[in-house]
């Protein structure tokens, strides 16, 4: 293995992996962008669930899976970006680990144990290069469970309701696999135009600098797919708070199958509902947008009110539209909202059927 894991030798030895190794710069363009081009897969299955109600009963513990999937995903990826030790690497992790300083009482000495000292070193690297060679076997291991629990309540669709009988579903091969694989062709296709086109497009050229603890960036940013936290983060005042904010929108995510109560899943009969996601999509693109610009003026004022949005949604829209939102009348049958027929149930109906 080329990479030195040592404050003194890691940006050189990614510099040499580019230069010397045979096909080096494949590997690490390969390596870099998987992991863009996987949240980027991630993000989507996330809104697609969000949308269809994958998150409702009985539903709940793959739901639940798959956000603890996404936290390991998180702190593997911070941790992968510390690696190559340039300034954002040096200073995103001076950041981001400073952010436990904000817990009262023990939050410097929780800093001073995660450091292995009193600043971001050689011990601070040495663990963050253990442990990002650790979290992929958790996630993992994860991933096993959350097929298993897939498995045991099945998937969810489009329409929201269950399979009725053998006439509501189709064999896994031919169609799933020519679909899944006509995906996978498509994915391929953008991760080869990236990689070979336009390889450091979702990085950082500072992180091309060698770590400096004695210049500060002008602009401290972490990667794409941690800008919507990061504005939340930086649109409170106050550190602890936005500490709590930052995890918290993490956290509300756990609670959700619990925060809609509707008993419609699919997105598709539920008429406001389906605005208000719309809103609430665009409220995360904003989020991303403002988490990479500069936290000041009109960028703190946007990053606060869409900050409250993203709140207002999981713990105040969601639950008053379980309650007032009248959804559209529901199919009786997978096979009957594909091939059409004049039974339709109303909404109260299907309810009453699944209960």
């Amino acid at each position: 293995m080329s990479y030195t894991p040592h404050v003194d030798y890691a940006f050189q030895s990614v510099e040499r992996i580019m230069r010397d190794v045979n096909h080096g710069w494949l590997l690490r363009y390969i390596h870099m962008n998987g992991a863009s081009f996987f949240f980027i897969v991630v993000f989507i299955h996330i809104f697609r669930g969000l949308y269809y109600g994958s998150y409702k009963a009985p539903r709940e513990l793959l739901w639940i899976l798959g956000v603890l999937i996404l936290l390991l995903m998180m702190a593997t990826a911070f941790m992968g970006y510390v690696l190559p030790w340039g300034q954002m690497s040096f200073w995103g992790a001076t950041v981001i680990t400073n952010l436990f300083s904000a817990i009262p009482f023990i939050g410097d000495s929780i800093v001073t144990f995660l450091w292995g000292g009193f600043s971001v070193d050689n011990p601070t690297l040495n663990r963050f290069f253990a442990l990002h060679y650790l979290m992929p076997f958790l996630i993992v291991g994860v991933v096993i469970l959350h097929l298993v629990a897939l498995h045991r309540f099945g998937s969810n669709n489009p329409i929201g309701i269950d399979p009725s009988g053998p006439q509501d579903t189709v064999p896994f091969h031919p169609y799933y696999t020519i679909k899944d694989f006509f995906g996978l062709s498509v994915f391929l296709t953008l991760f080869a135009a990236a990689i070979f086109f336009f390889p450091n497009f979702m990085g950082h050229p500072d992180n091309y600098i060698p770590a400096n603890p004695m210049q500060t960036p002008a602009h401290i940013v972490p990667e794409w797919y941690f800008l919507p936290f990061y504005a939340i983060l930086r649109a409170v005042p106050d550190k602890l708070g936005g500490v709590l904010a930052m995890f918290g929108a993490i956290a509300v995510l756990f609670i959700l199958p619990w925060l809609d109560r509707s008993p419609i899943r699919s997105g598709n009969f539920r008429p406001i509902f389906k605005i208000f996601f719309w809103v609430f999509f665009a409220d995360c693109i904003a989020l991303g947008y403002l988490g990479g610009m500069p936290a000041e003026g009109i960028y703190v004022v946007l990053s606060r009110v869409a900050t409250a949005w993203y709140f207002l949604h999981f713990l105040v829209i969601l639950p008053l539209l379980s309650v007032i939102e009248t959804p559209k009348p529901l199919p009786q049958s997978l096979s009957k909202s594909v091939l059409g027929g004049s039974a339709m149930a109303g909404a109260a109906s299907a309810v009453k059927e699944k209960v």
